[in-house]
């Protein structure tokens, strides 16, 4: 998981791809053929969740009487995913007994703490991939009217690689990628991705025994929430994007005692006026109410029309600074609180930390829900 930040151009011109449980379903289904019909596989078809099939290409076929191998290589359309050109690899043996056993190889992470939806000690293999892998596997051996047992084993050559440029570590999941996927493509700039992934990271929170959360808007005030509060395990520390409304409310239902806010003046300035989504498109700096805030914590006349002349929320930050109303960051941390409480109906203690681009603290407040 890494900040959310929108595209550039309009999201129906671009184009989409496929996720890595796609593709590994290719694969298995690829290397299963082999191993059973002992014949090249250079192509897979299956099914996708979100309603349609697809062709998937298969490189480094190999087969042997009882070892079939295949690869195909990750099209994340124009998404930034990090597992962009990743190549998928399923290899498959026979097995005792009947039945499909699946398990992840070299470079498929393996997860270490509960909170998940894989148990502790499986490979990262999702649910819907894992039923995807299963069924396509057992219509190749049900169509060639075979009952033996076989294994298939996903791997992804540079999946720990990878993993570094992901947060799977803080989640548990060590030694590489997940393997992902509910639809079955991969939509450029997902907000639903971007929020499941925020979910995924409350919920081992909460199952790490966390009971104060802390949300950041990205990876510098991550640091410097970190530093704030070095008692906290990194299980504690998420970061929500521009999806603060989204992040405090999921925040509640896993029934944290108090969830921190850290983050800088542009974004919070925002939420303490009552937006809850803070991206720069769907929501706009309210430079009216930083001047009501300057005067609420006794800023003169002469700068509250500077900030209503401002052209950003970073140079009211300056104005504010240059004035010495320093109670004025203060004043809206509280409002960030009480704001927060709002939106989710009350319930944890809210605790907001205004910080500059260097860490340092700017204003704090504390809301008891």
């Amino acid at each position: 998981m890494s900040e959310f930040t929108a595209p550039e151009k309009d999201p129906k011109e671009m184009r989409h791809g496929f996720t890595t449980g796609a593709c590994a379903t290719a694969t298995a289904k690829g290397a299963v053929t082999m191993l059973v019909a002992q014949t090249m596989v250079e192509q897979a078809e299956i099914w996708l969740p979100a309603g349609f099939y697809h062709t998937f290409v298969l490189v480094e076929c190999e087969w042997t009487a009882d070892m079939a191998q295949c690869a195909t290589i990750k099209d994340a359309g124009d998404d930034p995913d990090a597992t962009h050109k990743a190549k998928i690899v399923a290899t498959a043996t026979w097995a005792d007994g009947e039945g499909i056993e699946l398990d992840g190889g070299i470079g498929v992470g393996r997860v270490t703490k509960p909170g998940l939806a894989i148990p502790v000690g499986e490979a990262a293999i999702n649910p819907v991939p894992r039923r995807m892998i299963r069924d396509a596997v057992a219509s190749v051996l049900e169509e060639h009217g075979v009952s033996r047992g076989v294994r298939v084993v996903i791997s992804v050559p540079d999946g720990e690689e990878i993993a570094k440029k992901t947060l799977n570590a803080r989640l548990g999941i060590l030694g590489g990628i997940s393997i992902l996927g509910t639809r079955g493509t991969v939509v450029p700039f997902s907000t639903a991705a971007y929020k499941a992934s925020v979910i995924q990271a409350i919920r081992v929170a909460k199952a790490a025994g966390c009971g104060h959360l802390v949300l950041t808007t990205g990876g510098s005030s991550e640091k410097a929430a970190m530093k704030l509060n070095p008692e906290l395990g990194e299980e504690a520390f998420v970061q929500m994007g521009d999806f603060v409304g989204f992040a405090l409310q999921h925040a509640k239902r896993s029934g944290m005692d108090k969830v921190s806010l850290v983050g800088m003046m542009g974004k919070f300035s925002k939420v303490a006026a009552g937006e809850m989504m803070v991206h720069s498109k769907s929501s706009q700096v309210d430079f009216g109410f930083l001047s009501a805030i300057a005067a609420e914590a006794g800023g003169s006349e002469r700068l509250r029309e500077a900030i209503l002349a401002a052209n950003t929320a970073a140079h009211v930050s300056e104005l504010v600074t240059e004035a010495g109303l320093s109670g004025f960051f203060d004043r809206l941390s509280e409002h960030v609180c009480r704001r927060s409480l709002e939106h989710i109906g009350g319930g944890p203690v809210i605790e907001t930390v205004l910080v500059t681009m260097k860490g340092e603290t700017l204003g704090r407040a504390e809301v008891s829900g």
